[in-house]
């Protein structure tokens, strides 16, 4: 099994980067276990001040980079791909030096890569984060990162953080990097996605051995770096690749493909359409005047939704309904508050004084944009899912 792996690494140009910093009670077991399936690998010193060197002083027929001072993990990763480029190899994988991933896992990141067509591939190991052990932080840090990946991208994964990674380095080489620290991570799987790279998660095992395990992560700092940049991917999201892609399509589909499948969502799932409806209630309902329009097109771009129906269903605060949505958004308001007033739709037309309300009012209308929304949504899925059925009959 592990001959088989090992050719395969060899056949596919594929080496192992390890990045350490201060890990000396592991990094030995971590370098023995990969040298069971390969010996192409590259030791990234990120300026260790413990016994690091001594240990990698037994590993000198591995390639190894020492570096004077420690730059961060982002930097040991850029530095180990530049010298995989400069020694021709096609893909690498990264694996920590904390003893957290098990390098048999390696031929799991292999044989995905063997098997799949698409060649164009980055792999992230995706780790049980429900397992005893996981430190809450991090299953929370992943959550967070992996919703902004999928805002920035659209691309869903189990876990976006995990070190354990396959990376084409054609790609790779060619991807100009500003971050040099642990959101370096994020910024490489952003652009890889964006230059249409398929990222996708492969499952791998994790261990958590607090006794051993030493985490360089900075809570404050390092959050606020990755913040910041999901803030700026964001912006170049909403004002770039959304817009790039949107004119890509159509240059590709032609007008008539594109109008059917991008602008009116023919072949979105039930639940999509199902979500846009909410979408468009929930914004058509809520107190934000003026901004309805701009707001629910925004958010179903965004979000990937159906643009058309969302658009539709946020017209239910057309002129004509703006007197029954007042009315009854009042009437939920002073049932949630408590307050006791008398209102009709003759006063809603007459002489309603919204500013002496508008406390029941703001309150009873986002109750009712999000009651209104989850039923229209719901009702909407049934619906559209009974369609889809008879489609399938019928076909």
């Amino acid at each position: 099994m592990t001959q088989t792996i090992t050719k395969k690494m060899e056949a596919l140009r594929c080496c192992v980067i390890i990045p350490t910093y201060n890990n000396e009670k592991t990094l030995a077991r971590v370098i023995d276990g990969v040298l069971n399936i390969t010996s192409n690998i590259i030791i990234v010193n990120d300026g260790a001040t413990d016994g690091t060197a001594e240990i990698l002083n037994n590993y000198k027929s591995l390639v190894q980079i020492h570096l004077p001072i420690n730059q961060g993990k982002g930097n040991a990763l850029r530095e180990g791909f530049k010298r995989a480029v400069e020694s021709n190899f096609d893909y690498a994988i990264t694996i920590d030096s904390d003893g957290q991933h098990f390098p048999e896992d390696i031929a799991v990141f292999i044989d995905m890569l063997k098997t799949s067509e698409d060649k164009n591939l980055l792999l992230i190991g995706a780790r049980n984060m429900t397992q005893e052990g996981v430190p809450k932080k991090s299953s929370f840090g992943n959550k967070f990162s992996n919703f902004w990946f999928w805002f920035e991208t659209g691309i869903k994964l189990q876990d976006t953080q995990s070190g354990y990674r396959l990376y084409p380095l054609n790609i790779i080489k060619d991807i100009t990097f500003f971050t040099k620290k642990f959101e370096f991570e994020i910024e490489v799987i952003v652009k890889s996605a964006w230059r249409g790279v398929n990222v996708m998660n492969v499952p791998v095992k994790v261990l958590y051995d607090e006794s051993e395990r030493v985490s360089h992560f900075r809570p404050f700092k390092d959050f606020t770096r990755i913040s910041i940049l999901n803030t700026w991917f964001v912006i170049v999201t909403l004002f770039y690749i959304k817009p790039r892609d949107f004119i890509r399509s159509f240059k590709k589909k032609g007008f008539r493909k594109f109008l059917a499948e991008d602008l009116f969502g023919v072949n979105d799932s039930p639940m999509k359409k199902a979500q846009s409806i909410a979408l468009g209630v929930f914004i058509g309902i809520s107190p934000l005047w003026g901004f309805h329009t701009l707001l629910v097109i925004f958010l179903a771009v965004a979000l990937n939704l159906n643009k058309v129906i969302a658009f539709t269903f946020s017209n239910v605060s057309l002129p004509p309904f703006i007197p029954f949505v007042l009315l009854a958004s009042v009437q939920v308001g002073s049932w949630v508050t408590g307050s006791e007033f008398e209102v009709s739709m003759d006063l809603i037309n007459e002489n309603f004084e919204i500013i002496k309300h508008l406390k029941s009012y703001i309150i009873g209308s986002f109750t009712l944009a999000i009651l209104a929304a989850l039923a229209l949504g719901f009702v909407g899925y049934i619906a559209f899912s009974l369609v889809d059925r008879k489609k399938v009959n019928v076909v």
